[in-house]
Order: structure tokens, then C-alpha cells, then sequence
């Protein structure tokens, strides 16, 4: 039965186990509510990439820091759908879009994203969309136009997340959650490890997440990939061990969820996936990029799923195809919506310094 009150201890407690117990408590969940030989498989395109305005210390698409991401304009609706024939052939249920963008704003590019969202529908696969944060309007016209899943991850918990973003605030990450909620849209939401958290942050956000009613349609869990010129250059590679600790106790506590193996995959070897798919992973993102960082070639992971005997999640098994609405059918309109999402007024150390070195080498050219 799905839990909604866990306490830090409860999960503390798990996220302790020894290894191997937890292991087998983590695969034996996951049995029960899905198919451990079937893994979904997700494309993730960048529609929109670079120039963001927020000061996410783990995100080289931030404006502010200097990081060798070329930036692009929106792409247009044709590049995308060959985007996702191309994922749909190599094995790809589902294609992610994610826009650079602190939040949608009513207008031409939200009207695209739209267009896109109808087209990619048409080719009966799932299509998902990360564009920061959305009010209820905007929600139910991507829902009116068969959007099947909105992501937006929470990144960690709500106490860490201030040492590592400054521009906005996690109740609005949960409020955008809840407008989502609003229409029949499902929701993706995970977060990152390996930022300098501690085990207690990470328990803090699964706690989060299974507070939600309900608990979120899939749940992404992220390695964070140091990209040199972020605040978070320096920072370790999470070591193996804990990644299938997060996907073991994920999958406890969010038992339903479709739990993916996100970004950080080509720092593991195929052994480590394999246990991680063991204790309950059943989605990844396939690729040759995650946005703007490496991901495992498409060719490799199929390979890998061969070896294992996984055969990929066909789309809508865990949902019904949404119906699009035509554009002209439409009953909804942009409401011209200025909402106040928040700007804490707080200072984050490295992501100033960080700040301050992108200025130094752009003065330098």
C-alpha cells in the first residue's frame, strides 16, 4: 500500500540498511507493482537551451556562469518532430522537451511549444515537458493540447535547496506541482544527488515526494554531472554505492513510481545500472545527451537492456494517450497571467564566486 506519512526516521532507517538487505526488500517492492524485466525509455531534447536567468548551481545552462554550452533559440516544430521520429525508432516511449526558461510566459514561443506538443502527440508517444514554473492556465492548455507528463524536479530537500539556488523558492516548485495536478497531465518529479547534501537532504526529498497525493506518475533520479564553471565544479562523483541506496529506498517509499535512472549514467559501469535496475529503477533517458551533458549512446544501452533481458516499456502502458485538441478547437486563451513567483533575497557564496570568475574570463575575450 502506497504511505504517505513516513517519517525521517522510517526512512533514515532504510536508506541505512545493510546493502544487500535493502537490495532485496527495494526488488521485492518492485515486483509487486511492476514488471522488472520492462524498463521505459525516455528522450530528452533541449528546445530551448542556455541563457536561463536562475542561479541553479549545478546547471550550465545558467546565464550568469560560463560554461561552454552554445545557446539556441527555440527550435522550430518540424526539427522536433524529426527529433522524435528519430527517438521513437530508437526505442523511445516517451520525448521530454525542456526549455531554458525560469517560467512559461504566455505568447509566440509558449504557442510553439504547443504546436510541438500536438505533433509529437500525433506519433503516439508519451510526450512530456520541462519549462519551469506554470500557473493552472497554462497547465491545462498544455493538457488541451495532450500533454502526457510535466516535469519539475523539487532538485533536494526543502533546506538544502537554498544553498544551492537563490532565484526561487520551493514552494513554488510544489504550487507548480499542484497546478499541474489540476488537469489530467501526470507528474514527473525527482531531484539530484551529489550536490554536497547530506543523507539527511536526501531522505528530507523522498519524504517530499511521498507526501504528495498523489505521488508522483515517475521520479527521476539524478548523479550530478560537475560541469566546469558552475559553483558546483568541484564536487565528487557520487560513488555507485549511493546511487542504488537513493533508487532502493525511491522505490520503497514511492512504490507506484515509475523510479529513472537519470543523469550521471556515464560515470557507471553496466554492472552498477544492473543493480540499480535490480532494486528498482525502470525508466532512463536515452541519448548521446541529457540537455547539455553526456549521456550513455542509445546503441549502448540496448545492448545493455539485451544482456539483461529488458525489453523497453511500450508508450501509454501506465496511462491512457491524451486526446489533443486542435488549435482552433480550442476553448482555452492565454490570460496574459504576470504571476509572482518568488525571488528569495538571500546570497549563495560559491554561486557569487562562481559569478564573478564568468565576468572575469568574459572581460578577459
Amino acid at each position: 500500500m502506497t504511505k504517505h506519512n513516513w517519517t525521517r526516521e522510517e526512512v533514515l532507517a532504510l536508506y541505512n540498511t545493510p546493502l544487500m538487505e535493502l537490495m532485496y526488500k527495494a526488488a521485492t517492492v518492485h515486483r509487486e507493482s511492476h514488471d522488472p524485466n520492462t524498463v521505459q525509455v525516455s528522450t530528452l531534447l533541449s528546445i530551448k537551451t542556455g541563457g536561463c536567468s536562475e542561479d541553479c548551481g549545478y546547471c550550465p545552462q545558467a546565464a550568469r556562469y560560463h560554461t561552454d554550452i552554445e545557446g539556441n533559440d527555440l527550435m522550430s516544430v518540424s526539427h522536433v518532430k524529426a527529433q522524435a521520429l528519430r527517438a521513437k525508432a530508437s526505442g523511445s516511449s516517451r520525448l521530454c522537451m525542456g526549455a531554458a526558461w525560469r517560467n512559461v510566459k504566455d505568447g509566440e514561443d509558449f504557442e510553439q511549444v504547443l504546436d510541438m506538443v500536438r505533433t509529437v502527440n500525433k506519433l503516439d508517444m508519451e510526450v512530456c515537458c520541462t519549462l519551469g514554473m506554470v500557473t493552472e492556465n497554462q497547465a491545462k492548455r498544455l493538457a488541451e493540447a495532450g500533454l502526457y507528463a510535466y516535469n519539475h524536479n523539487l532538485d533536494s530537500s526543502e533546506e538544502y535547496y537554498k544553498e544551492v539556488i537563490s532565484t526561487r523558492g520551493y514552494q513554488d516548485r510544489l504550487d507548480t506541482i499542484d497546478n499541474v495536478r489540476k488537469t489530467n497531465v501526470t507528474v514527473c518529479s525527482g531531484g539530484i544527488i551529489g550536490m554536497g547534501e547530506s543523507v539527511e537532504d536526501r531522505v528530507d526529498l523522498l519524504i517530499q515526494l511521498a507526501s504528495l497525493s498523489p505521488q508522483p506518475e515517475s521520479t527521476p533520479i539524478n548523479a550530478l554531472v560537475a560541469v566546469e564553471g558552475t559553483p558546483l565544479e568541484d564536487q565528487k562523483p557520487v560513488e555507485i554505492w549511493d546511487m542504488i541506496r537513493m533508487i532502493a529506498t525511491t522505490r520503497i517509499v514511492l512504490p507506484k513510481t515509475q523510479v529513472r535512472l537519470s543523469a550521471g549514467r556515464t560515470q557507471m559501469s553496466k554492472e552498477g545500472q544492473a543493480m540499480c535496475f535490480f532494486v528498482g529503477a525502470n525508466s532512463i533517458f536515452a541519448g548521446d545527451k541529457l540537455l547539455t551533458t553526456p549521456n550513455p549512446d542509445v546503441n549502448e544501452d540496448m545492448a545493455l537492456f539485451e544482456a539483461l533481458g529488458i525489453t523497453p516499456q511500450k508508450p501509454f502502458e501506465k496511462g491512457d494517450k491524451p486526446t489533443s485538441v486542435p488549435k482552433d478547437d480550442s476553448e482555452l486563451v492565454p490570460l496574459g497571467e504576470k504571476p509572482k513567483w518568488t525571488r528569495p533575497d538571500h546570497k549563495i557564496e560559491r554561486n557569487e564566486q562562481a559569478k564573478a570568475k564568468a565576468k572575469l574570463v568574459r572581460s578577459a575575450h
